[in-house]
């Protein structure tokens, strides 16, 4: 099970509305973490590892993810995040 991340251009960010989704933030922390449905975020802010069974994912500011449904995860934000996030 796979972390897509990937780098949008402008229009792409346009396209999917990201701008309008709402916005999470989280302080350096470690957490477990399972998705119940799939997840597509856009860092504006912050690092952080996530860390699965088969992979660790560094993920920084404009990096566009996506996370499927059915994922466990360690979250471990090392510097204070802050993403646009869209479920389904």
């Amino acid at each position: 099970m796979n972390i897509v991340i990937k780098k949008l251009s402008e229009e792409e960010i346009q396209s999917k509305g990201i701008h309008n989704w709402p916005i999470w933030t989280k302080e350096v922390s470690v957490f477990d973490w399972f998705y119940d449905t799939p997840e597509q975020c856009y860092i504006l802010d912050g690092e952080v590892t996530i860390q699965t069974d088969d992979e660790d994912y560094e993920i920084k500011p404009g990096d566009y993810v996506e996370f499927p449904q059915g994922l466990k995860c360690i979250w471990n934000i090392k510097k204070d995040i802050r993403k646009h996030y869209n479920f389904g």
